[in-house]
């Protein structure tokens, strides 16, 4: 799929920085309340591209889902450009495992959705879904409905309806999780062909060591419950980015470091339960 950008998508390079201090989340967990993350603090700048990696509940999703706003801290800030996030917004956009899109509307008219909800005029926000559907390889099929695609042609509708709003920040909570390996390497290649183009800052989960060191510039690894940043790692692979790179050398190595910090981790958890 070639990807070009439209005349409206300049890099926004200046913007797009994230800014965590300090956060904890608290849940209710019957006669008193767990911390899912604690005491997190981290800044990403403008334009990268950081994967989160970590045992299963250790509070990924909680994290990214406290930048997009879904959630409130306990305790701390999450700033994006320096503002306080306290409520979701457009200048965020949000890709999830599950398609999440609207049944009853159309491929063109769920892209659309976000730009009518802007302000955009009717024929605006369509003009805007066809250029993004024809970025994402849809043009064709902006009449279907999302039961009629594969799974990874509706991710492709959500990536697309994600940055119709030209979001400075791109928030994905394992948005290919459910595919299969060919398909999931394929959105891969597409998703950093799409980053390029936009210069979006994009904060990553996922629970796939290698689709991380793949995507990433930074892997974060986290903690298991409550959640903190244990490692931050960078990734100075050169890009753009091909499927063989994972035969590197750099990138085995890199690779073996996120797994042994994951399985420290998982072990812990593991030898507290049972305690």
């Amino acid at each position: 799929m070639t990807v070009t950008a439209p005349a409206e998508a300049t890099p926004r390079q200046r913007t797009g920085q994230i800014r965590i201090e300090r956060v904890s989340v608290r849940f209710d967990g019957g006669a008193e309340k767990r911390a899912a993350i604690l005491d997190i603090s981290l800044n990403i700048e403008p334009g990268e591209f950081v994967c989160l990696l970590g045992p299963s509940g250790c509070g990924k999703s909680t994290l990214l889902n406290c930048v997009a706003g879904y959630v409130r801290p306990a305790a701390g800030t999450v700033c994006v450009d320096h503002l306080p996030i306290d409520r979701p917004g457009p200048d965020r956009g949000m890709v999830f495992q599950q398609y999440s899109l609207f049944p009853w509307r159309t491929v063109c008219d769920n892209v659309a959705f976000g730009p009518r909800l802007a302000g955009k005029s009717r024929a605006e926000a369509r003009a805007i879904a066809e250029r993004f559907l024809e970025m994402v390889g849809l043009a064709h099929f902006a009449g279907r409905y999302p039961a009629e695609l594969s799974g990874g042609m509706q991710q492709r509708v959500g990536i697309a309806r994600a940055l119709a709003n030209y979001p400075s920040v791109l928030l994905m909570d394992e948005p290919f999780g459910a595919l299969d390996a060919q398909t999931r390497a394929m959105m891969q290649e597409n998703l950093l062909r799409l980053w390029s183009e936009f210069a979006t800052t994009v904060l990553f989960v996922t629970h796939d060591v290698d689709e991380a060191v793949f995507l990433a510039d930074r892997v974060l690894v986290m903690s298991a419950g409550p959640g903190h940043i244990v490692a931050d790692i960078a990734v100075p692979i050169a890009r753009p980015r091909a499927p063989d790179i994972s035969t590197s050398t750099e990138f085995i190595e890199i690779k073996r470091q996120c797994l042994g910090l994951i399985r420290a981790e998982s072990l812990r958890a593991f030898a507290e339960q049972n305690r």
